[in-house]
């Protein structure tokens, strides 16, 4: 058996008390019973010619414990048994601070995929919304009912260092996109995971959280509107500390959008530069993560260069038809975002805001400037809390308490199970009118109920009454108005 030099160690000084311990009492190992009152021995003042020079004179233990009950005393059998535990701490704090890689015999592969099934119904709006949605200010949106989302795709390893992800959009098969589809690197020096492929763009926490685990159906004015759809491809760095406190992300992307297209044939790649520092300021491990406090900053510099990227438009935060915000195309030779994010979670309460502008400087127009931002409050009724990835700085899946489930009793009665219930409400704010542009000016109220079945599966309700001005539109009956909206989703996730 190896024996460790903290082993040795404890074996020396074990060995250098052993001439006091056989003056006291009987021989170290299987030492008789003593009785209580027994009197207390000290060495000689001085250490002996004997003693080891590695200890010094004051290291020396000047009295022994008494010793007075038969479970006091110490066996050979214990004291090797010490040595052992010992040495197994060490081998485990080794393999610990050392771990092999395991060699990947061939690639490997995860199938995931969503389902989102909407209800979306408009029980009144003035004219303006009317007319922006239908082309008719007497006639109302129409109802949505169908698939929001329809989600399948696979991800892996290729090998030890290198990874995938194809997923692929059918919520509208006659024209199939895709979602996350890229290469990547793990384990690299300095830029730790690198990416390359249509991936999301560093800016905008509700845009980066999944929609698995979003408070609310729809995205904010401003993080729709400025990051349409989210990804794009890129290439792409993710960064995490090593006490998880700090993780980034920056890269370089092409602006237009290319998920159904795929590819695109220019000289103008409309090219942007982006990133986002994130801090979690506070995380509570002795809870397991229900308490915790975040914070970011996220830019990007766009360079369009004429080629109609810098378009800003968004939906009223409910599935309508058209895109009631419009900036249309700026003529921007290049704009800049700054995004400001924070989080703060107490146990079943979290407060989540977030702010957005935009500076465009155009080319044959006065530069122009747009911005907005929301904050939300959520509470769980049940008792649970909303978990948070530290390594991407963002929400995760909650798992309920108990799930929810009704079965037919033997006895003639039911079992159920609640499942678990969360409200929120969220106040949202946008300008994109400035200058000569009149891209509207926003303003919503949501409140919402998610009911959480399964960490897998939840219904959602959303009811939005919102403000619409400064919004103009040729032939528009005027520049104001307002509108309600109920949503209502059914979602599965695997």
């Amino acid at each position: 058996m190896k024996t460790s030099w903290t082993c040795r160690a404890l074996g020396i000084f074990l060995g250098a008390l052993a001439p006091a311990i056989s003056y006291s009492q009987e021989p170290f190992y299987n030492a008789p019973n003593v009785g209580y009152g027994q009197p207390t021995y000290e060495y000689p003042a001085a250490p002996s010619q004997a003693t080891p020079s590695y200890f010094a004179e004051d290291d020396v233990p000047r009295h022994l414990p008494s010793v007075h009950e038969p479970e006091d005393t110490v066996s050979a059998a214990s004291y090797y048994n010490l040595l052992e535990r010992v040495e197994a701490l060490e081998a485990d704090k080794a393999e610990e601070a050392c771990k092999e890689v395991e060699i990947l015999s061939k690639p490997t592969q995860k199938w995931s995929g969503r389902v989102h099934f909407d209800y979306w119904h408009f029980p009144k709006e003035s004219a303006l919304p009317n007319y922006l949605d239908t082309g008719n200010a007497a006639e109302s949106p129409p109802d949505f009912i169908g698939f929001r989302r329809l989600r399948y795709g696979v991800a892996g390893d290729v090998n030890e260092t290198m990874n995938y992800k194809i997923e692929m959009e059918f919520a509208s098969p006659d024209s199939l996109a895709f979602k996350d589809a890229y290469l990547g690197w793990t384990e690299l020096p300095w830029l730790h995971t690198v990416l390359l492929g249509n991936q999301k763009r560093p800016y905008g926490l509700d845009h980066l959280n999944s929609s698995r685990y979003n408070v609310f159906m729809e995205r904010p004015f401003v993080i729709e509107a400025f990051n349409q759809d989210a990804r794009r491809i890129g290439l792409q760095s993710y960064g995490l500390s090593d006490n998880e406190a700090w993780n980034w992300r920056f890269g370089t992307f092409a602006m237009q959008d290319l998920s159904k297209p795929g590819h695109q044939y220019s000289d103008n790649y409309q090219s942007e530069v982006a990133g986002r520092l994130a801090n979690t300021i506070w995380y509570d491990e002795t809870s397991g993560g229900r308490g915790y406090a975040h914070w970011a900053v996220a830019g990007s510099a766009a360079f369009p260069s004429g080629g109609g990227a810098d378009r800003f438009r968004t939906r009223p935060e409910a599935r309508t038809d058209g895109k009631w915000f419009d900036t249309g195309v700026l003529g921007a030779a290049n704009y800049q975002l700054l995004g400001l994010e924070g989080v703060l979670n107490v146990g079943s309460f979290s407060v989540v805001g977030e702010y957005q502008t935009v500076h465009a400087n155009r080319t044959a127009a006065p530069n122009t400037n747009f911005g907005g931002g929301y904050v939300y409050a959520a509470y769980w009724l049940t008792g649970e809390y909303t978990p948070w990835d530290r390594t991407s700085g963002t929400l995760g899946r909650t798992k309920p308490l108990e799930n929810f489930w009704i079965v037919n009793r033997c006895d003639g009665c039911r079992s159920y199970g609640w499942g678990a219930w969360q409200i929120a409400a969220r106040y949202s704010y946008c300008d994109f009118t400035d200058q000569d542009v009149f891209g509207g000016v926003g303003e919503s109220a949501t409140l919402g109920v998610n009911w959480w079945w399964n960490p897998h599966a939840r219904m959602q309700f959303n009811y939005i009454n919102g403000r619409i001005s400064d919004r103009v539109v040729a032939g528009a009956p005027s520049t104001a108005g307002w509108y309600d909206a109920l949503g209502l989703r059914f979602m599965v996730d695997f």
